[in-house]
């Protein structure tokens, strides 16, 4: 049986936690960053897990990244 391909893009955006769960960076805070203000900007810095409902079809995006 071949191995499977990871899918290059969801290696750069996603990472899996210690406990399985998968981890993901907050969107917007590159563009138009002046209208936002500063607790907001610094809120989207920290990483978020993705929802469950996701979290399946990211997993098998990248299947050796255990």
């Amino acid at each position: 049986m071949p191995k499977q391909k990871s899918h290059s893009a969801t290696k750069k955006r996603f990472w899996l936690t210690g406990s399985g769960k998968v981890n993901r960076a907050h969107g917007g805070k590159n563009h138009k960053a002046e209208t936002k203000n500063r607790k907001r900007k610094r809120n989207l810095r920290q990483s978020t897990l993705v929802a469950s409902t996701h979290e399946k079809t990211v997993k098998k995006m990248i299947p050796y990244k255990d």
